[in-house]
């Protein structure tokens, strides 16, 4: 019977980082806390044996406050596991060792994990593994996960833990008036005056005068937005050249395909529903999407990796809690720049029902990976692409971020209401990103499968759409009918019946919008053949202006959650009401506010 190892630790020490190590999986990790927020497993081998291994929620302790921490105690104490692993960071050994101590009490067959020695190297601290695990009675073995050092020795002593005996680790005893979590702190600065030595703290200030430059009630946001809009800068300088070659390059293979298919005699409906259907449209995903993708994902991975994500997280934590939200809010929101079913899922970090229910509700209006490529395309399309570009983009993720916290405020004050509850932030080091893996990372992990998704899905909508703008074979298309019954309504918010229609036909997939958008002005004929190579002609000859894009960009931002994001609020909440809420909270918003830009430019 092939072993269970339990992975636990705190969070933000490098489990995940030591999961893919082992496992050979691509579990996504980032240099912040509440990424893993259920049970992951991936099979390891080691000297040609098998185990199972289990990466758990990071947990603080055994007495759990959280979704996630709930999920880490069950496991542990459960006994589904035949040994563990507890992960420790060896830059702040104190700050681990407590939780070590809880989970040897309930399971002796446990190899503790020294990780993080590289970055301790370089703050000058030094952990003797030998006396740590003389001690405690345990194996104890030092690595630096994300090199992969140590990562076969920690499964090696894992093995031998399930072959043999137990161990006996030394009983902690408690002193009179002493509570266990007491005891565990203090044994813990025990451990650490015999094991760890400490250098002369030149990197923790250099942490620190960082943290205060990038987290300071001054600098902290100016900072932040400076960023951020640098980050969109270089995405937008660098996406205009590839996007326009891309659109050339697939303009003329869509034209080499036509004609290969006119020449093999296929009938003109095929070739429509195959070019104009299944053709046009993913090749119109691709080279809206792809440039922008490319660059914006590695550049935020990198961040993400520095562990700057938390900063932002810790510079918004006021503003939840004057909306009377949880502060850990913040995290699910930065969750929500990857995916809003991740964030969704995220928000299970938030020990109150009331929180957690505000902050789902509220993710949607996060700009995910799905709706940036269209948000940065229609910027360089309409607005040059340079700094004014940049500082519009900024402009929008301030714009989200300022309806998540009204949005979190109007729902604290009416159907939620609560005072916020407490809570601690974790702000981990500062580390250097590793620039090739992060690259790599960003783009197999993100960009294409992101992309990948996006061509799934639209495919057979390419398909569908032409399918509605041919039928039926006499007067107006389905397609056409739409677009027009929703056209009345659209203009009067400053958007028009093709835009509607993309909306609500992209609910698979934010990625497609756009496309689906071009789609419905052929329908109705607003597209001429001289414009539908390339999109800014196309949007152009549609009748887009500036504030068409503008109030495009607001409704991305303010509207129904993909059907993806739906279903996992529907699975958080077991609620089709609070699921409905969902959708229609920010949707109502995001009309109210393309209303008053169509009023301010009439």
């Amino acid at each position: 019977m092939t072993p269970v190892v339990g992975l636990c630790g705190n969070p933000n020490v490098g489990k995940s980082t030591l999961f893919n190590a082992a496992t050979g999986l691509r579990q996504h990790t980032g240099n912040w806390t509440g990424k893993t927020v259920g049970l992951q497993s991936g099979t390891a081998k080691v000297d040609g044996r098998a185990l199972t291994l289990v990466d758990v929620p990071g947990t603080y302790s055994l007495r759990p406050v959280s979704e996630e921490e709930r999920a880490a105690e069950d496991f542990v104490r459960s006994g589904r596991a035949d040994a563990c692993i507890v992960v420790l960071d060896g830059t702040s050994l104190r700050r681990s060792l407590p939780l070590a101590l809880e989970i040897l009490a309930v399971q002796p067959r446990t190899v503790l994990c020294v990780n993080l020695l590289d970055e301790a190297k370089k703050q000058g601290v030094q952990v003797d593994t030998a006396a740590l695990s003389k001690a405690l009675g345990v194996p104890v073995v030092g690595a630096a996960a994300r090199s992969g050092r140590g990562v076969r020795e920690a499964l090696r002593g894992a093995l031998a833990l399930v072959d043999g005996p137990a161990p006996k680790p030394e009983p902690l005893a408690l002193r009179p008036g002493e509570t266990w979590a007491e005891a565990c702190h203090r044994r813990a600065g025990e451990l650490c005056a015999l094991a760890v030595r400490q250098g002369d703290g030149a990197a923790r200030d250099r942490q620190q005068r960082a943290d205060r430059l990038l987290t300071g009630r001054l600098l902290g946001v100016p900072a932040m937005l400076l960023l951020l809009g640098l980050v969109f800068f270089l995405t937008l300088k660098g996406a205009n050249y590839p996007s326009a070659l891309l659109e050339r390059g697939f303009s003329a293979l869509g034209g080499w395909l036509r004609r290969g298919l006119t020449d093999l005699g296929a009938p003109p409906f095929l070739i429509g529903a195959l070019m104009d259907g299944v053709y046009g449209t993913t090749a119109t995903v691709v080279a809206v999407m792809l440039p922008p993708m490319a660059l914006f994902f590695p550049l935020f991975t990198l961040l993400e990796d520095l562990g700057y994500l938390p900063r932002v997280a810790f510079n918004l934590d006021r503003c939840f809690a004057c909306c009377h939200a949880c502060g850990k809010q913040a995290l699910t929101v930065c969750m929500g720049f990857g995916c809003n079913a991740v964030g969704v899922t995220g928000c299970r970090i938030i020990d109150s029902r009331r929180e957690r229910l505000i902050a789902i509700l509220t993710n949607a209006v996060t700009p995910c990976n799905g709706r940036f490529p269209a948000l940065l395309t229609l910027c360089t399309v309409f607005f040059g692409g340079g700094l004014l570009s940049a500082g519009l983009m900024v402009g929008l993720m301030a714009f989200s971020v300022a309806m998540t916290l009204g949005l979190s405020f109007l729902l604290s004050r009416t159907i939620l209401r609560g005072q916020p509850s407490a809570y601690t932030l974790e702000l981990p080091p500062f580390r250097r990103p590793q620039v090739g893996k992060v690259i790599v990372r960003s783009l197999l992990d993100r960009t294409l499968r992101i992309l990948l998704r996006a061509v799934t899905v639209a495919a057979p909508c390419g398909l569908i759409l032409f399918l509605l703008g041919s039928l039926p074979k006499e007067g107006p298309s389905l397609l056409s009918r739409l677009v027009r019954l929703l056209d009345p309504v659209g203009r009067a918010f400053g958007l028009d019946g093709a835009i509607l229609s993309g909306f609500l036909l992209g609910l698979p997939a934010n990625e497609i919008v756009l496309p689906l958008t071009l789609q419905g002005y052929g329908a109705v004929g607003a597209l001429p053949s001289t414009a539908s190579g390339a999109l800014g002609p196309a949007l152009l000859a549609a009748g887009w202006t500036r504030w068409t894009a503008l109030a495009f960009m607001v409704f991305s931002l303010l509207h129904f959650p993909c059907s993806t994001t739906l279903l996992t609020i529907k699975k958080e909440t077991g609620s089709w009401g609070w699921t409905l809420l969902s959708a229609l909270l920010p949707t109502i918003f995001g009309l109210l506010v393309c209303l008053i830009i169509r009023i301010l430019t009439i």
